[in-house]
């Protein structure tokens, strides 16, 4: 469990630091996100999720 929260608030620092560097660009590419249908959204968030896992899994298992 804690594992999971340091996770969750790595992600949100991460974030965070993106809207402080590069708040236009992250604006513009809100806009330009509404313009991508739903089901293209829900694949590229399914591969970028099955990504990560396992990138995840491979620093566990190798480091």
């Amino acid at each position: 469990m804690k594992e999971l929260a340091t996770a969750i608030l790595l992600a949100i620092a991460l974030e965070g630091m993106l809207y402080t560097l590069f708040p236009g660009g992250l604006k513009r590419v809100m806009e330009l996100v509404q313009e991508i249908p739903e089901s293209q959204l829900r694949i590229g968030g399914l591969v970028a999720a099955v990504v990560a896992i396992g990138g995840i899994w491979a620093v566990r298992t190798w480091l």
